[in-house]
């Protein structure tokens, strides 16, 4: 039997900066996981170059039940942090658009400086742990492992979500969070295209490969960014921001061209050019293979001219405010985070630490933080990773 000051399950992102703080602070810190390969999740994020953090991470791009929950790990370690930790192991970056902070090389050298740092601080790490049983003890927990029996004072979850199965997520930080009492949000996938069926799933397969940029709504909430459309149904950022708040059975909003005012260019250029064809119009503000399944579905033909201003609403109303009902989504496998998780109400969202069960973390994806597309999730890993750092 080995003790150790502080075992975490799990290292990717939250796990490795977790084991990095403990272990500087002094504690005798074992990191264990169950695949061959850590990390998987940074390696592959951003192309290979690691959308690692974003300079603009507020509260506001997270979602939650309980919205302030985060608020207090994002100050403890800021973006602004990470960045520093980048500088200091020399590793070149960039800002492609909004914020969003990238590798000019590839995402190994964010992963080969957290190793470095973990090496720095002293942490065991060892790959291919699994753990069968977790028990509590009045000092601490008791860990069955492949490895034998281990104890500790301090446990850590940081096992993720269940987002890419095939990089080895499971449930098994909700597992755990159940076995000891603690509430977990029903999860479901995040930041994962949408699937349609019937008539839509056809007019997506026929403009499959086109992409623009749209804003999508659902509810109170709208991105404007990129949409594409797939075999399947949509996809693109705009999709995928919207998808971590859609509802199963509920409708979203398609605006093609957000921030301008069709109807009154319609109008004008009824006015002044009367004898243009109407899909040429549409076409100097839309991509051609759009305005031409869009006017054969709606059977328009003609100049504008020949159109009274009530087609013309309508023609602009369709393609502003394009009402969709999802019949679903692509799932765990193409969803890049779990929306819900351990419930916030149960932990300290100062130290990450469980109310009712002393000694007992939970940070990362694991939990019910689950930030927007562009840097803001591995920016919590770290923000929450952190702070229970601190504490155990």
């Amino acid at each position: 039997m080995n003790s150790y000051d502080v075992i975490i399950i799990g290292a990717g992102a939250a796990g490795l900066m977790c084991a990095i703080e403990a272990g500087k602070r002094g504690r005798r810190v074992w990191l264990i996981d169950h695949m061959a390969k850590i990390a998987e999740k940074i390696r592959i994020s951003g192309g290979g170059r690691c959308n690692f953090t974003n300079i603009y991470t507020q509260s506001q791009h997270y979602l939650s039940q309980n919205s302030h929950f985060c608020k207090s790990a994002l100050a403890q370690f800021t973006p602004q942090d990470f960045i520093q930790l980048v500088n200091k192991h020399h590793i070149a970056f960039h800002e492609k658009k909004l914020g969003q902070l990238f590798c000019d090389h590839s995402s190994l050298q964010i992963i080969d400086m957290l190793l470095s740092e973990m090496r720095q601080a002293k942490v065991t790490l060892s790959e291919q742990i699994h753990v069968t049983r977790i028990e509590a003890l009045s000092d601490g927990y008791q860990l069955i492992t492949s490895k034998g029996i281990q104890t500790c004072s301090a446990l850590v979850i940081a096992t993720g979500g269940l987002s890419i199965p095939k990089i080895g997520a499971s449930n098994f930080g909700y597992e755990v969070a159940k076995k000891f009492g603690l509430n977990v949000i029903k999860p479901r996938p995040g930041l994962v295209p949408l699937t349609f069926d019937g008539p839509l799933l056809e007019q997506c397969s026929t403009l499959s490969g086109v992409s623009l940029d749209a804003m999508v709504q659902y509810d109170r909430q709208s991105f404007s960014e990129g949409l594409l459309f797939t075999h399947r149904g949509l996809s693109g950022p705009s999709i995928l921001q919207i998808s971590s708040y859609w509802e199963q059975g509920q409708a979203i909003q398609v605006n093609f061209l957000p921030g301008i005012d069709l109807y009154s260019i319609l109008k004008n250029k009824k006015q002044s050019q009367p004898k243009l064809h109407i899909s040429n119009v549409l076409a100097e503000q839309l991509p051609k293979r759009v305005i031409q399944h869009f006017c054969e579905q709606q059977g328009l033909s003609g100049t504008i001219g020949s159109l009274s201003d009530r087609q013309l609403a309508k023609i602009a109303e369709t393609i502003q405010a394009w009402l969709v009902w999802p019949t679903g989504t692509e799932g765990y496998r193409k969803a890049e985070v779990t929306v819900g998780g351990v419930d916030t109400n149960e932990l300290s969202s100062r130290t990450m630490e469980a109310k009712k069960r002393p000694g007992l973390y939970f940070i990362g994806e694991v939990v019910d933080v689950t930030g927007h597309l562009g840097g803001f999730n591995f920016q919590w890993a770290w923000s929450s990773g952190f702070a229970a750092g601190q504490s155990v």
